[in-house]
C-alpha cells in the first residue's frame, strides 16, 4: 500500500530507543524512563497543548481513551484530567514502564479511571474495546506496520471517534552565549537526520489511507528559560547526543557538547542553570467518519 508520497521522512528527537512500544532492559530503560518524565515536565505545554486538541475534537461523551505506548504514564494522567468521565486505558510493551505508571497514580484521584495493559502492537491490537479517542504519542513510529495499526485503530474507534499522533520536531538545547555556536542546532538537526533517530513519515497520507479524516494539524513549539529540571534534562540529552552522534558532527559541535555536560553536571552540587531548552511537536487529528 505505501507509495512514493509515504516515504518523506523527519529525524528528530532524543534517540533510536526514544519510543516505548517496544521494551528497553536494564539501565538504559531507567535512562529512557528518566528521560521520559524530565522531557514532560521539561515541555509540558507542548503536552497540555496537544491534550487540547484531543478535547477539541473529541466525540461527546468520551467515555474511553486508549493510550497507545503510554510510557511511564505523563501522557495517560494528563489524558484522564482532560476527559474527567472518561477511562483510560494505558497500553505499552514494557512491564516495567506500565509498574511506573501504576506506582504514579496513588493520591491523584485518577486510581479508578486508568488502568494499564501490556502488549505489543506489533503482535496485533491490543484487547482494549472501543474506543472514544486514541492517543500516539511518540510511538506510531516504531511499529514494525504503522499502516495496519491505522486501520485497527480506526476499526477501533466508535463512529466519530478521534485518533490523535503526536511526534517530536527538534528538540534541543539551548546554549549560553559562551558556549553556542551559531550554526550548532542546525548542524545537531542534521546529525539527528543522519543517524536516524525518532524517523517517522508525514502521517497524513497513512491516516487518510486508514479511512480516517484529518481534521486538524498543529506544529506547536516552546522555548523554555533556565532551570532545575532544564538542567537534568538538558545533561541526560546532550549526553545521549554526545555518545551516539560523535561521527556526525565536527570537533567544534562537540567540544559544545562538552560544555554543556559541564554546565549541567549533576555531580555538581550547585550548578548555574544556564542552559535553557527548545522543542517542539506535530500533531495530526484525525476522525472516523460516522
Amino acid at each position: 500500500m505505501d507509495s512514493p508520497r509515504h516515504d518523506h521522512r523527519h529525524g528528530h528527537g532524543h534517540g533510536p530507543d526514544h519510543g516505548h512500544d517496544h521494551a528497553p532492559h536494564g539501565h538504559d530503560a531507567d535512562g529512557l524512563a528518566e528521560l521520559l518524565e524530565l522531557d514532560a515536565s521539561v515541555f509540558g505545554t507542548l503536552l497540555d497543548q496537544a491534550v487540547a486538541v484531543a478535547v477539541a475534537h473529541a466525540p461527546r461523551p468520551t467515555r474511553t481513551v486508549v493510550d497507545l505506548g503510554a510510557g511511564t504514564g505523563t501522557g495517560t494522567r494528563a489524558l484522564a484530567r482532560a476527559f474527567p468521565d472518561a477511562d483510560v486505558v494505558a497500553v505499552d510493551a514494557d512491564a516495567e514502564m506500565l509498574e511506573r505508571l501504576r506506582s504514579r497514580l496513588p493520591g491523584t484521584g485518577l486510581e479508578n479511571r486508568v488502568r494499564t495493559v501490556e502488549a505489543d502492537l506489533d503482535a496485533g491490537w491490543p484487547d482494549v474495546g472501543t474506543a472514544d479517542v486514541v492517543w500516539a504519542s511518540a510511538s506510531l513510529h516504531h511499529v514494525a506496520d504503522p499502516a495496519r495499526v491505522l486501520r485497527e485503530a480506526h476499526d477501533a474507534l466508535v463512529p466519530g471517534g478521534l485518533l490523535v499522533v503526536v511526534e517530536m520536531t527538534a528538540t534541543t538545547p539551548v546554549l549560553p552565549d559562551d558556549v553556542a555556536r551559531p550554526d550548532l542546532a542546525a548542524h545537531l538537526e542534521r546529525a539527528l537526520n543522519q543517524a536516524g533517530w525518532n524517523r517517522y513519515p508525514d502521517w497524513t497520507p497513512y491516516l487518510t489511507d486508514a479511512g480516517l479524516e484529518v481534521v486538524d494539524r498543529r506544529e506547536p513549539t516552546a522555548v523554555v528559560p533556565p532551570g532545575p529540571d532544564v538542567t537534568r534534562w538538558a545533561h541526560a540529552t546532550t549526553t545521549r547526543q554526545r555518545e551516539h552522534l560523535a561521527d556526525h558532527l565536527d570537533p567544534d559541535d562537540l567540544a559544545a557538547l562538552d560544555a554543556v555536560l559541564m554546565a549541567t553536571n549533576p555531580a555538581d552540587p550547585g550548578p548555574a542553570h544556564t542552559v535553557g531548552a527548545h522543542g517542539g511537536r506535530i500533531v495530526w487529528a484525525a476522525r472516523r467518519p460516522r
